[in-house]
């Protein structure tokens, strides 16, 4: 399973402990940059990696800017993207498992590198339960496809 990684410059620092710590429990990635804390727009880190997974090139997104919420709206965007803006792992594994998200997005200044590998571990790890979940995910991709015109 290959994961989409992206930070504008606020996230740098953290996507490059992040790539650590997925490297430490043998998950493959693609880092999509930024490649350094040079200041960029991170609307287009967040598309870069949201066709990687839209693609199949990857099979989840990890996006990362100073807060969390402006690069998870920019992925959020694209049709086809579930980008779950976590803060703590029953959150990531329930979006996962109710949501069937495909992307997560944190905020570098809001949380630490402890807390973001407990999120992604949990997200990694959760599935999708179906079921009931199902139907609404569908009416998500409902909406999609009213609005794509």
């Amino acid at each position: 399973m290959k994961i989409a990684l992206a930070s504008d410059h606020g996230g740098y620092e953290l996507k490059e402990k992040l790539k650590k710590h997925l490297g430490g429990i043998g998950a493959e990635y693609v880092d999509f940059g930024t490649d350094s804390e040079k200041s960029v727009d991170y609307p287009d880190y967040a598309e870069k990696a949201a066709e990687a997974v839209l693609s199949g090139e990857c099979r989840f997104g990890i996006v990362i800017c100073g807060t969390g919420i402006g690069i998870s709206i920019a992925a959020n965007k694209i049709p086809g993207i579930r980008c779950a803006h976590c803060h703590d792992a029953y959150s990531a594994r329930m979006s996962r498992a109710h949501n069937d998200a495909n992307m997560l997005a944190f905020g570098a200044r809001v949380i630490g590198e402890g807390l973001m590998c407990d999120i992604v571990d949990a997200f990694l790890n959760g599935a999708f339960e179906g079921g009931r979940h199902e139907k609404r995910v569908e009416k998500i991709s409902e909406i999609e496809r009213k609005y794509r015109k």
